[in-house]
Parts: structure tokens; C-alpha cells; sequence
């Protein structure tokens, strides 16, 4: 096939395998007549495998497939475009030619076949997609590539707007500044753990502090506050702070961020939106009640993004800090000290561990993710 022509499909169930000399993300989207996804549940990839009559797999040391049973595709489902993204952070499709192929899911015989042409800088690709058109099932050889990966593919298929909002959970108390009477701990370079004992500790990046105090473990309601502040010239900047729930396999639970302001039955509660970085304190803040977070949660990848593009190098500041939600006592707390010209930071994680006690990690790992999807993958790599 070449890039716009297509082909009436002679199965019902059909696979699409996309290979290259490099490992890829695959994915699939359902889209509605107007282009856009209607929820979660129609973006199939690997951490969420099967959506309605879409299903992702992944062969050892193969091909990613994309299977669509086209009798089980809701009504209002208009098509589904298979992408593909080089699995490598920041590498592009220069040098390597991913190629689509189209066989009936039944008995695997080849339909039709793509190799989209000319890439260079792309990071993402929406190789083919699976339309109907007058009641006829199709494929189209599609070979469009972005260069902000998948979010930026996802973005525009409306991935973003995930599922009307929860009633917004009540916000936790504006945090008070920090007091600047309690001196911060910190560990000296290459001390290990240290715990709350001491009082506020401040964290440089990779460096972990046990949430225990007293040698009990912390369990109460903690918040972690995340701030950030125009660089200069720059009247606002557009982040948006979440958090990632994993489970002990590293694939991702649930998210909490602007869209979905409470999940896990409550557990973890989002302040909501801040559109500019504008004023004193906390930007947005993240509440997490650690004695309630379900037991098959066993870590958080708290995560900044821009969803408005633009880089984190637009920041004069950016940091994370942990406070004792009844009290408002600032627990622990790091201060992003560099800046790349990415679009998404990991900046901490809480890793459950198996006494039960919470340790939380500084990270300040930059990727390219401008919305909460993007940090995924990112985030389950680095628990």
C-alpha cells in the first residue's frame, strides 16, 4: 500500500502487526465520528490491553499487534488508527522503516502491507487505521508522524479528556509556608535512608528518606505539594501535577490529575487545576491518605507536566514537598536546582515496602510528556 490508499477488508476479525528494527510502543484508538476518543477505555496499549472489540499483544522479541474484531466495535465507533512510537526515550524514526501488516486474525493470511515513507525527525506514527464507511469495513495506509511521541497523538485524538471529572473532592487546607525556625535535615551524599526523627528533611535528587518517625511508620493523611514559577519573561506557564498508582508488576492502577480529581475510593484526593503558576504556595496539591491506599498499590510517581508545550526550561523553580495533612508541618521537600527543555518531570515517588512503611524518593527525571498518559510508562520504569 502507499500512504492514503486503501482496501476493503475480506474478515471480520482483523490483526494489524507493526515491526521494525527497533522495539516500538503500539498502540490503538477508537475514535467517534468526530475524531476523538469517547473515554479511557478506547485507548488500548500495553497497560491497558483490550478495549471494546480492540485488543493490544505483544510477542516476545516480535511484533505488537493491534487486533480488531470488527462485529464487537460499538456503533458509534467510526475507526481505529494504529500507532506506533520507537519504545527508546527521545528516539526518532530516522534510519528505520516500521512497517504495518494487515492478515486476517483467523487464519493469519496477509491482507495488505505498509511501510510508511520518508521519516526523520518523527517520534510517533499513526501507521494504519480501520474505518467504515458505508457499512463496509476498510484499511487506510495513513503514515502520519509527530514529533512530540505518543502524547502528542493522544492529545489530539482527545485522550486528555479522559471521563467527566469527579465531583471535586474537598480540598485539603492551604498548606502554610515552611517554617524557617526547624533547620531541614539532609543527608550527606551517599548516607543512605534517613527518617523523620530529625525533623523537615531536604532531599537532593535520588536521595530517599524513610516516612517513619518515632520507629513507627507514617500512616496518616500526608499532601504533597507540588509549585513552580514562571521564568522571567514568561507570564505564565500552564503544569499540571498528578500522580501514577502502580502495582507490584509496575503496570500503572490508576491516575489522579486536573481531569479525575479523586481515585482509589477516595485515597488519593487532586486540588484541581492551576493554569498559570501565578501566586505565593503550592500550585496544585495532591492529598494521599497512606493508611488507605488499597494493598495492591505499591507505589506513586508524582509527575509535572506542560500540557500547553511549552519547557520546562520556561521555569525559574520547580519543587515537591510533603506535609503532614492535619497538621500542616512540611515533612519533607525538594527543590528541582536544573531545568531541561522537556515537557514532563517525574518529580518523586512513595514506594509502599514490605514491612508496610512508605519511603519517598527524589527524582527530577525529565521526559517528553506534555499530559499524565505520557509519564506512564516513564513512571513504572523508574520504580
Amino acid at each position: 500500500m502507499t500512504p492514503g490508499s486503501n482496501l476493503p477488508l475480506n474478515a471480520v476479525r482483523v490483526a494489524v502487526d507493526v515491526t521494525a528494527p527497533v522495539r516500538l510502543d503500539v498502540s490503538g484508538l477508537l475514535l467517534a465520528a468526530n475524531g476523538k476518543v469517547r473515554s479511557d477505555d478506547d485507548f488500548v496499549f500495553y497497560n491497558q490491553p483490550s478495549g471494546p472489540g480492540v485488543t493490544h499483544s505483544a510477542a516476545a522479541g516480535g511484533a505488537d499487534t493491534i487486533t480488531v474484531d470488527t462485529a464487537a466495535v460499538p456503533e458509534g465507533i467510526e475507526k481505529i488508527v494504529v500507532t506506533a512510537s520507537p519504545d527508546a526515550p527521545g528516539a526518532t524514526f530516522a534510519g528505520t522503516e516500521p512497517t504495518g501488516t494487515v492478515r486476517n486474525a483467523d487464519d493469519g493470511s496477509v491482507i495488505a502491507s505498509f511501510t510508511p515513507p520518508r521519516l526523520g525527525t518523527e517520534t510517533a506514527l499513526v501507521v494504519v487505521e480501520i474505518y467504515r464507511r458505508g457499512g463496509v469495513w476498510k484499511v487506510r495506509a495513513v503514515g502520519q508522524g509527530y514529533a512530540d511521541g505518543l502524547a502528542g497523538i493522544a492529545t489530539d485524538f482527545g485522550v486528555t479528556v479522559e471521563e467527566p471529572a469527579a465531583p471535586a473532592a474537598p480540598q485539603a487546607p492551604p498548606a502554610p509556608p515552611a517554617s524557617p525556625a526547624a533547620p531541614a535535615a539532609a543527608p550527606a551524599p551517599g548516607a543512605g535512608k534517613i527518617n523523620l526523627d530529625k525533623g523537615r528533611v531536604s532531599l537532593q535528587k535520588n536521595q530517599t528518606v524513610s516516612l517513619v518517625k518515632g520507629g513507627r511508620p507514617l500512616l496518616t493523611s500526608v499532601t504533597m505539594g507540588l509549585g513552580w514559577e514562571p521564568a522571567f519573561r514568561s507570564k505564565s506557564i500552564d503544569l499540571d501535577a498528578s500522580v501514577i498508582a502502580y502495582g507490584p508488576d509496575r503496570k500503572k492502577i490508576d491516575n489522579c490529575f486536573f481531569g479525575k480529581l479523586m481515585i482509589l475510593g477516595g485515597a488519593i484526593q487532586h486540588s484541581g487545576d492551576n493554569l498559570t503558576g501565578e501566586g505565593a504556595g503550592d500550585d496544585e496539591a495532591i492529598t494521599v491518605h497512606l493508611g488507605g491506599v488499597p494493598p495492591e498499590v505499591t507505589g506513586l510517581v508524582f509527575v509535572v507536566n506542560s500540557f500547553s508545550g511549552q519547557k520546562f526550561s520556561d521555569v525559574a523553580k520547580a519543587y515537591c514537598r510533603l506535609v503532614d495533612a492535619q497538621s500542616g508541618a512540611e515533612l519533607v521537600r525538594f527543590d528541582l536546582t536544573h531545568a531541561e527543555p522537556r515537557t514532563g518531570v517525574m518529580m518523586a515517588k512513595l514506594i509502599r515496602q514490605f514491612s508496610g512503611e512508605w519511603e519517598m524518593t527524589a527524582m527530577g527525571e525529565f521526559v517528553d510528556a506534555r499530559t499524565v498518559r505520557g509519564m506512564v510508562k516513564a513512571g513504572g520504569t523508574a520504580l
